[in-house]
C-alpha cells in the first residue's frame, strides 16, 4: 500500500493524554500514523501522551494534526468508519474490525481515503459524531461486558489493516535459543559420525556383509530428524555418557 493511504485515526475529544500515547502506540505497531484529535480535553501538546508513546511520539504523535470539529477533521476523507458498541437508531452498515478494513483495503486500492473514529473514552462517540461516518465498526465481544478501552479498539483495527502484509510467522527478536535454531547439515554429519564410530566399536554393525546397509539406512535417519542444534548436542551428551558408564 502506498505511503499515506492508511486509514486516518480520528480521536474524538480524546480525554486522557495517557489513552492518546497508548493509542499512538498501537497505531505504530501495525504502521499506521496519520493520527488526528478533535478537541483533546487537555489540549496539545500533551506531556502524558508524549510519555506514554514511548517510540511513537516521534513518528505519530508529533505529526497529529488538530482539528477543532470532526466534520474538519473529515475534510479530505472519502469513506469513514465510526466505533461504537452501542445500539443505534442510524441506519447504517455494521461491520467487524476485520470486514471493515477489508473495505478499506479496497476503496484505498480504488484512491479514496478513508478514517476511523474512535470517540471519548467515558461515553463513547454521540449520535452527531456517527452521522458524519457511512458506516459502523462494533467488535464481536463478551455481550456482557462489550467495553474496550481506546488504545485497544486503535490496536484491534490497526491488526485488521496490516494482517494481509504480516508476515505468516512471528519474526524472531534478536538471537533465537538452539532450541529453535534447525541443526546445520555438518552438525547432522558430525553427529551421524560420532554415533556411527561408537556403534562400530561397541560391535554394533554386525555380521560385516550387512554392515554398509546398516550405515546406511542409519546415515539416512538422522537426515529425516527435525533436529535442532540443542537436539544434536544432547545426542552427542547421551552417547558419551553411555561410553563413559562403559
Amino acid at each position: 500500500m502506498a505511503a499515506g493511504m492508511e486509514p486516518a485515526i480520528i480521536l474524538c475529544r480524546p480525554q486522557m493524554g495517557e489513552n492518546i500515547g497508548a493509542a499512538a502506540r498501537a497505531m505504530l505497531n501495525f504502521g499506521l500514523t496519520d493520527m488526528r484529535l478533535v478537541a483533546p480535553r487537555d489540549g496539545w501538546p500533551n506531556p502524558k501522551a508524549i510519555a506514554m508513546a514511548s517510540g511513537a511520539a516521534g513518528q505519530v504523535l508529533d505529526r497529529a494534526r488538530v482539528f477543532p470539529t470532526l466534520a474538519e477533521a473529515m475534510a479530505d476523507i472519502d469513506y469513514a468508519y465510526a466505533t461504537t458498541a452501542r445500539g443505534r437508531e442510524l441506519t447504517k452498515p455494521v461491520l467487524t474490525p476485520a470486514t471493515a478494513m477489508t473495505d478499506a483495503r479496497m476503496r484505498t486500492a480504488q484512491g479514496g481515503r478513508t478514517a476511523v473514529i474512535f470517540g471519548p473514552e467515558r461515553a463513547g462517540l454521540e449520535n452527531d459524531d456517527v452521522a458524519r461516518a457511512n458506516a459502523i465498526i462494533t467488535v464481536p465481544v463478551n455481550p456482557d461486558f462489550p467495553s474496550l478501552n481506546l488504545a485497544q479498539a486503535v490496536l484491534l483495527t490497526g491488526y485488521e489493516w496490516s494482517r494481509e502484509s504480516l508476515p505468516p510467522e512471528p519474526a524472531p527478536h534478536g538471537r533465537r535459543p538452539d532450541g529453535e535454531v534447525p541443526a546445520t547439515r555438518i552438525e547432522i554429519e558430525k553427529l551421524a559420525d560420532h554415533w556411527e564410530e561408537r556403534l562400530s566399536e561397541a560391535g554394533f554393525f554386525f555380521p560385516a556383509e550387512k554392515a554398509p546397509a546398516m550405515k546406511l539406512t542409519l546415515r539416512n535417519l538422522w537426515s529425516r530428524l527435525p533436529l535442532t542444534r540443542a537436539d544434536t548436542r544432547i545426542f552427542h551428551g547421551m552417547l558419551r555418557q553411555l561410553v563413559r558408564r562403559d
